[in-house]
């Protein structure tokens, strides 16, 4: 009888001796001879296998790797030797014929007859050799090894007519053929090979001809005919006849039984156990299966049978292959056509980072269209990798050594961008090296220290460059607004020194300050003219009434060249003995000059403001300096000091010892006065700062009309120096005074239409500036 063997774990072992003695037969057609032997069923195949070139593609025995007896087939044999010959591709066309139908008949006696199965003696003999307990080595001794584990029930024996061409693609034409009959066949493509094999079986004979034809002259093709299996009845020329029958059908399979349905029911249990022992961990150990989860229990002998080393180097192997696909994918891609003209269309006279790089990656659909192409190719790579991983995982999960092999490495969109800049600013020698963003760098490999070219110089906003030299693109050739190019670079521009126009510093300190102030220094004495129609100073007056007094510098009429910076107010006040008023003094500043509803009020003792300072100066007069202290912190420029005197009630309560202040009341009669009042002097302390009105004013032209010798950004960030830091000395409050517009009106002589242009014009000059910060100004002057 034949036999047919199946996989197994270290190999493909045999399985199927038939044991039963009769089989019946029967033909499909009247028949005077039986066969010899026993006639394989039809064997499917694929009508085309392709693949890529050697070089590219790993060959194809890992698919194949212990898969039961295929693999020794000689048609696989034949298409492995083929392929390393170079011919890739494989085109096979081919019918089956069912010439009989084969039952066994021995099963339907027993099962319909009641009659013993006709085994053969030797069957018989092992049977009884065994026992009732046998082992599980001795079934597989006795009966396995020399039986196999199934019979065959039911088949269907035929024949096959099959004509195959070996395709070495290199050598083929990519035009098409010209018409049949042509005396030139070196030119054969695919579709000439499509439509010969296509009419094989409609005009054999030229087309065998045709073939061998092409075959001697272009080498391309290799073709074999091959017609196998007992044909029986029809003869090779009546094979299209209806007597013939197609093998197309699920039910001609071939059917098999296990052996255990003719053993005695003693043995079956025994015999499945040790059949499916022997199939899964051969003859080294015994498999046991506990909660879905099956393993073999190795024999002393074989202590790594739960670990296929073969099959786990196999698929290590081809991982191992299928990185190395990985990496040729992504060498291609970088090689293509589409990438390297994208990075040849590249501007090279600006730097370029990787958002710009993915603008023009964005508008090429030619190397989307690529990229597309490999992810799809890496997709399939990725499920391959990740099927085989698990695959590999699952068989050496009972090994002692972890599963060797590297998970490829995804490259997503920046990489390729990043790559871009690479090929652009790194490839100074024949390997490039890899562009480092953040530090405008190369890494270059090691046997080639120097990759790095010219970088050109980066574009953008702020201090970047507006746009790289012309003659030396790594530098800078023009900046933005608000920037001065030097040396190469744009620093944000400052304005020039103000001393020709504003003097604004002082060299007096804190505490060198507050010393001056206590000692009256007559030193920082800001000398200033006193006006008052209701007193005069060094004189007694009746303090009921409010006096108006002031000191002014006219500074327009005596002093033009100067403006001036309060740093303390004094009053040297003095009381007749016995009185009880108190002065209470409202101070308003006028900065630059105008009118008295352009001065501020001084908030004394406000929030943080400073109160007044009372220092006796005379016991017996009843004398005191009144002073209020500025200091650095809050100085101010000033025109005209505007004070108005009134005075207050003190008087003790007795319930609470607290000092309380009335209005006092007016008395019509003069005797009934509360005491008298004298003011012997009123001082400014401060300093004087030096004042060009002419050269500020020739500044201003430069607006409309820039000289020669100067620009118009350059006269827009003096102005804007001026105007910051002419607010800057603004009285304390929620929103700062515009000072400028006052000094602009009063000491200058502007028109308001003149100030409010200049004030428009450096807004807007402001707003372009780099990290422009427009303070909000209250009004003062009109």
């Amino acid at each position: 009888m034949g036999r047919q063997d199946l996989p197994r774990a270290d190999g493909p072992p045999p399985m199927l001796p038939w044991p039963l003695a009769l089989l019946a037969l029967s033909a499909c057609c009247r028949c005077s001879a039986v066969p010899q032997g026993h006639a394989a069923p039809a064997t499917p195949s694929s009508s085309s296998s392709s693949s890529s070139s050697p070089s590219a593609r790993p060959p194809l025995d890992w698919l194949l790797t212990d898969r039961g007896p295929f693999y020794r087939a000689q048609e696989y044999v034949d298409f492995m030797e083929r392929y390393r010959q170079g011919f890739t591709t494989r085109y096979r066309i081919y019918r089956e014929f069912a010439r009989w139908k084969v039952n066994n008949l021995a099963l339907e006696r027993k099962d319909f007859f009641s009659l013993p199965l006709p085994l053969a003696p030797e069957f018989i003999r092992n049977i009884r050799l065994l026992g009732r307990r046998p082992s599980a080595q001795q079934i597989t001794d006795s009966l396995i090894k020399k039986y196999g584990t199934h019979f065959l029930l039911a088949a269907t024996l035929g024949g096959e007519e099959s004509l195959t061409i070996f395709v070495d693609k290199r050598k083929l034409s990519r035009r098409a053929e010209p018409a049949a009959g042509a005396g030139n066949s070196s030119g054969v493509s695919l579709e000439t090979l499509h439509q010969l094999a296509a009419s094989y079986f409609i005009d054999r004979e030229s087309t065998l001809r045709r073939l061998h034809h092409i075959q001697i002259a272009t080498a391309a093709i290799k073709v074999t005919e091959t017609r196998t299996g007992p044909l029986g009845c029809s003869n090779y020329d009546n094979l299209d006849s209806v007597s013939s029958v197609l093998v197309q059908s699920p039910e001609n399979k071939v059917q098999l039984q296990g052996l255990q349905t003719v053993l005695p029911s003693y043995l079956r249990e025994r015999f499945v156990a040790a059949a499916l022992s022997y199939i899964a961990c051969g003859s080294a150990g015994e498999l046991l299966c506990r909660r879905s989860d099956c393993r073999c229990q190795c024999q002393p002998a074989f202590p790594r049978c739960n670990c296929p080393e073969a099959d786990i180097q196999a698929l290590e192997s081809s991982l191992a292959q299928l990185g190395r696909a990985w990496e040729s994918h992504h060498s291609q891609f970088e090689e293509s056509e589409e990438f390297q003209a994208l990075v040849k269309r590249l501007p090279t006279d600006r730097f370029l980072n990787r958002t710009a790089i993915s603008h023009f990656w964005s508008m090429d659909l030619d190397v989307q269209h690529r990229y597309q192409q490999l992810g799809t190719s890496l997709k399939l790579l990725s499920r391959k990798t990740f099927r085989l991983i698990r695959r590999l995982f699952n068989l050496s999960k009972r090994c002692h050594r972890q599963p060797r092999f590297k998970l490829p490495k995804e490259r997503s969109l920046p990489y390729w961008w990043s790559r871009a800049q690479s090929l652009l600013y790194c490839s100074e020698t024949t390997v490039p090296g890899t562009f480092l963003e953040e530090s405008h760098s190369c890494t270059c490999p090691s046997e080639q220290p120097s990759c790095q070219g010219s970088i050109p110089c980066a574009l953008g906003e702020g201090p970047a460059c507006a746009s790289c030299d012309q003659d030396n693109s790594t530098r800078c050739g023009s900046c933005h607004h608000g920037y001065a190019l030097t040396q190469g670079f744009c620093r944000p521009e400052v304005a020039d020194s103000l001393e020709q126009y504003l003097g604004l510093e002082t060299d007096l300190q804190d505490l060198e300050l507050k010393y001056l102030l206590q000692k009256r220094d007559s030193r920082i004495e800001v000398h200033s003219i006193f006006i008052s129609n209701d007193m005069r100073l060094g004189s007694w007056f009746d303090p009921s009434w409010r006096k108006r007094m002031l000191l002014t510098l006219k500074s327009n009429k005596y002093k033009p060249g100067l403006v001036h910076v309060m740093l303390a107010l004094s009053l040297q006040i003095c009381l007749t003995k016995n009185s009880t008023l108190e002065p209470v003094m409202a101070i308003y500043v006028n900065p630059f000059g105008g009118s008295h509803s352009e001065s501020w009020f001084m908030p004394v003792n406000e929030g943080s403001f400073p109160d007044w300072e009372r220092t006796t100066v005379d016991a017996s007069a009843q004398c005191q300096n009144w002073t209020i202290t500025l200091g650095n912190k809050r100085k101010t420029f000033f025109e005209t000091v505007h004070v108005y005197l009134r005075s207050r009630i003190k008087s003790l309560d007795d319930s609470s010892n607290e000092t309380i202040y009335y209005e006092p009341l007016e008395m019509s009669d003069p005797s009934k006065n509360l005491g008298y009042m004298k003011i012997n002097s009123l001082q400014v302390f401060g300093y004087s700062l030096p004042f060009e009105p002419d050269a500020i004013r020739d500044l201003i032209l430069q607006l409309d009309y820039p000289y020669t010798q100067g620009s118009q950004d350059s006269a827009m960030l003096q102005l804007l120096e001026i105007r910051d830091r002419v607010n800057r000395l603004s009285p304390p409050g929620k929103i700062r005074l515009d000072l400028f517009t006052c000094l602009l009106r009063h000491r200058l002589k502007l028109a308001n239409n003149e100030v409010a242009r200049i004030q428009s014009s450096l807004r807007a000059f402001n707003a372009k500036l780099p990290n422009a910060l427009e303070q909000e100004t209250g009004k003062l002057c009109s």
